[in-house]
């Protein structure tokens, strides 16, 4: 488990390439037959990916160990979007399918989860965000047709994009976690602009889709210091509460959005012109 801390603001301004990249990068989220993990500061979000081939992997309970619990979800929720091939994950002996672009939301006191991917040839992999939770709520699979969807933007500015919420509110409860992938169309770039902060939750960006030579301007920090970060495929970004959260790409690609914090409201933002950026 890698543990991020969190960075105030000022701080952040004096944060050089590198030391931004250490500090707000996830640049490795899927391995072979293993899991990843990064544990923020920043509302003790848990960031990582799950890519089983031949084997199945569980996420053990060493995990529970360096949360100062008995087992992962003994305290936490689950949202996990699988954006490989079909794969399984069996949650205390249930096994869920989960198909291309699915998602399973696995309630908090789960004691077992175990990945599988269908076939090695076309390995699943399962993106995942964890939020600390307060009670349960029922482990639910949720597709493509079950998500809230809106399509957002215009090609005259780069940015018409189809928005799928899987995990919010309008779906399904859940204590505080809400996740949802977003694909931009064809020739579209930009995935918000005009950007947003939003003071009451942080977010975390998940970049895929991508070919291996193009990447995306991840934009963040302050409306008024802004920095950006150079992002490539199946690569990830935490963004605090203080940051704006923009990415314009050198061609379109997905990615999936997480959010842990104060409410769900999905349109609660603090909207910035950009007029006003700098």
């Amino acid at each position: 488990m890698q543990v991020r801390q969190s960075i105030h603001s000022e701080h952040a301004k004096q944060l050089d390439t590198s030391a931004l990249r250490d500090q707000f990068l996830i640049d490795n989220i899927f391995v072979a037959d293993n899991y990843t993990m990064t544990y923020s500061h920043i509302d003790r979000i848990i960031i990582g990916g799950v890519m089983p081939l031949a084997n199945s992997v569980t996420i053990g309970s060493e995990v529970g160990k360096q949360l100062g619990v008995s087992y992962f979800l003994e305290r936490r929720e689950l949202g996990v979007i699988n954006i490989g091939g079909p794969g399984l994950i069996e949650v205390d002996g249930k096994t869920w399918e989960i198909g291309h672009q699915q998602a399973l939301y696995v309630g908090m006191g789960a004691q077992s989860v175990v990945f599988k991917s269908a076939s090695a040839a076309q390995p699943a992999k399962f993106y995942y965000n964890s939020a600390p939770a307060h009670t349960h709520y029922p482990d639910t699979k949720i597709t493509l047709e079950e998500a809230v969807t809106a399509t957002l933007g215009d090609a005259a500015t780069s940015n018409r994009r189809t928005i799928n919420k899987f995990i919010v509110p309008d779906v399904l409860p859940t204590c505080q976690l809400t996740m949802g992938l977003t694909k931009l169309d064809e020739g579209s770039l930009w995935n918000t602009m005009p950007c947003h902060t939003h003071e009451r939750r942080m977010e975390v960006y998940f970049y895929f889709d991508m070919d291996h030579d193009t990447a995306v301007f991840h934009m963040m920090g302050q409306p008024q210091e802004t920095r950006h970060l150079l992002v490539h495929n199946e690569q990830a970004v935490i963004s605090p509460s203080w940051s704006i959260h923009a990415g314009v790409g050198t061609k379109r690609y997905t990615f999936i959005w997480g959010m842990v914090g104060e409410n769900q409201v999905f349109d609660d933002m603090d909207h910035v012109k950009v007029s006003e950026l700098r």
